[in-house]
């Protein structure tokens, strides 16, 4: 059994000078030590496939700055994932992002509505009459002097 299985390795030698333990094709060597230059050639295809791609659309980003825009953009870059212009991992790296964006957008939408609240309150606290308690108070008092007065 292992005379065969001996007889079917290839008979060349990794760099470490162990004996390869790929399948021999009929020369008795592996596709890689009868082809040496495969390897380096393989490894570059592959290495390229893995490149990051620079994206050179003409289009250039718009603001995302409202939800609005937001919108907008998603839409573009399904369509653009669609037709094969942006690779599947660049939308899918793209859309925890957008989806971050939206939440601050939303965030800050509600801070400056707050902020108007509190500057018309405080418009309206500055520009309105004495409080009905001071006026009561005032009034009161004044009630009372002329109650006095009649007493004596």
């Amino acid at each position: 059994m292992q005379t065969k299985r001996r007889e079917s390795r290839c008979k060349g030698r990794t760099k470490a000078g162990k004996p390869c333990g790929a399948a021999a094709t009929a020369g008795g060597l592996c596709f890689f030590h009868a082809n040496p230059n495969k390897a380096s050639e393989l490894g570059r295809i592959g290495g390229r496939s893995k490149r990051h791609a620079a994206f050179e659309n003409g289009d250039p980003l718009p603001t995302l700055d409202n939800a609005v825009a937001l919108l907008d953009t998603a839409g573009r870059l399904v369509a653009d994932v669609l037709a094969g212009k942006v690779p599947h991992r660049v939308a899918a790296s793209l859309a925890p992002l957008m989806n971050l964006l939206l939440h601050a957008i939303k965030t800050a939408g509600i801070e400056q509505r707050l902020v108007r609240l509190e500057q018309q309150s405080n418009l309206r606290d500055s520009a309105a009459p004495e409080p009905a308690v001071a006026r009561d108070q005032d009034s009161g008092s004044g009630a009372a002097i002329e109650a006095e007065g009649q007493h004596l």
